[in-house]
């Protein structure tokens, strides 16, 4: 006989809704004292030992027999060669999600612009692509080839001149649709790292590996920590945490097809977290009985019964305004609106990573190959950040310039300003540029 799975229930009717909801989406990401300390450790041997740490980690904590770190690169051609050992389907596959995401991303592209003013003076913004950019991608059985294009393609279409990847390959494990992926999406050049001194080896370099200019891409908690002690030597992409998916639904969809879209982030790992929200709390019990019917004849059946029994939830509301009021509350980093008109409801929607519009439009899609980029913000993030893209990739400087009459008038404004301050040097500087009055007075 089947177990129901224990997944919890929420009414926003609840005097203390609040608080439950609270403690539903708490997750602490920060890392304890002793990973800290050594991935501080990590960062440091990498930083005084360069490539020979690099080889040490590589042999310590993925059990590869590395004797130098010319065993650890992976030239162009091996990634060639990986194109040729996954099957036609999946190279066809790739081909046409990385196209996908590559149009996708071509429409995000900032150019730069100016203006003249009557005066002469021209202002403007510069948009410059990064020189260089780090991808991480995990390794092992942790493979995500989707990752690798949707990290990987955006750089490229921003102009990144070279694009490099660090990938684990523990106990020596390498995974050919990665490599493909890699290959497809312009990859130029890949070492087999992986963990914290992956990050360190991106963020100051040593012999082999370059110094980049920013570090993107998942990874577990070692990774994490090592992207937060090396930015503002680096920037970083994101401190991510588990993914999470939150359906807002009118109950009129097909309880099966909500229950695999709740399954498809839980399958992601134990702490992921999958909510529906409805205002229909029949479906919600429809639902819940799509959930112990499909759940044994999941392949990751134990991980998703972790991940729903612990932060899953079914939350009844009073109506869909309040629906969206609870979603732009959690700002989730997948939202899918399967309701009637998910349209009409758009433009109350303030907080989400990523917004999956109509009944047939499955958070899986946009995992893959619907074109957007799939790398989100998390835990509430979406308050204030955004999907990853090739804006990420570029960098903006401002432009001005002064005509002869433009720096007299704003030298003006300048000086009584910078006076303001007590910033003589300031204020005489620009005092310098205004003109004589020519009537002499």
């Amino acid at each position: 006989m089947t177990t129901s799975t224990a997944i919890r229930r929420l009414n926003a009717a609840d005097p203390d809704f609040a608080r439950h909801l609270d403690h539903l989406l708490s997750w602490e990401s920060v890392s304890d004292d002793a990973v800290n300390q050594r991935v501080l450790d990590i960062i440091q041997a990498v930083r005084e030992r360069g490539d020979a740490a690099l080889v040490e980690f590589t042999q310590r904590f993925d059990g590869v027999d590395a004797k130098s770190i010319d065993d650890l690169i992976l030239g162009r051609e091996r990634l060639e060669l990986a194109l040729t050992r996954i099957t036609a389907e999946q190279r066809q596959a790739l081909e046409k999600a990385a196209e996908r995401v590559r149009l996708y991303h071509e429409r995000q592209k900032q150019d730069s612009w100016s203006y003249t003013e009557a005066d002469g003076t021209v202002l403007g913004q510069k948009v410059t692509p990064l020189d260089r950019a780090g991808l991480y991608v995990p390794g092992g059985k942790a493979s995500y080839p989707s990752s690798v294009l949707m990290n990987a393609i955006p750089a490229k279409v921003a102009g990144v001149s070279e694009v490099v990847m660090v990938v684990p390959t523990p106990r020596g494990e390498v995974n050919e649709l990665v490599l493909a992926a890699a290959c497809i999406a312009g990859v130029d050049r890949v070492f087999t790292i992986g963990g914290a001194q992956a990050v360190a080896a991106l963020a100051y370099g040593t012999e082999s590996v370059p110094q980049v200019d920013k570090v993107v891409g998942p990874g577990n908690i070692y990774v994490a920590t090592a992207k937060r002690h090396v930015f503002g030597q680096v920037g970083i992409d994101m401190i991510a945490g588990p993914s999470e998916i939150l359906v807002v639904c009118d109950g009129q969809t097909d309880p099966d097809w909500i229950a695999m879209d709740l399954f498809s982030q839980a399958e992601h790992d134990e702490d992921a977290q999958s909510i529906l929200v409805s205002p229909d709390a029949d479906f919600l019990e429809r639902v819940a009985a799509s959930i112990d019917k499909l759940l044994p004849t999941m392949d990751r059946a134990g991980i998703i019964r972790t991940s729903m029994e612990g932060r899953g939830a079914l939350i009844q509301v009073r109506d869909m305004e309040q629906a969206i009021e609870v979603a732009n509350r959690i700002a989730p980093e997948h939202l899918e609106l399967s309701v009637a008109d998910p349209q009409a409801w758009l433009p109350k929607i303030r907080h989400a990573g990523a917004i999956f519009m109509g009944r047939h439009t499955s958070e899986a899609l946009g995992d893959y190959c619907a074109g957007p980029n799939h790398v989100l913000p998390t835990s509430g993030t979406a308050r204030f950040s955004s999907p990853l893209g090739v804006y990420d990739f570029q960098k903006r400087s401002s432009i001005i310039f002064c005509s002869e009459q433009g720096a007299s008038e704003l030298g003006k404004t300048a000086s009584v300003l910078a006076r303001g301050e007590s910033l003589s040097a300031h204020a005489r500087s620009a005092e310098y540029r205004i003109l004589a009055d020519k009537e002499g007075n």
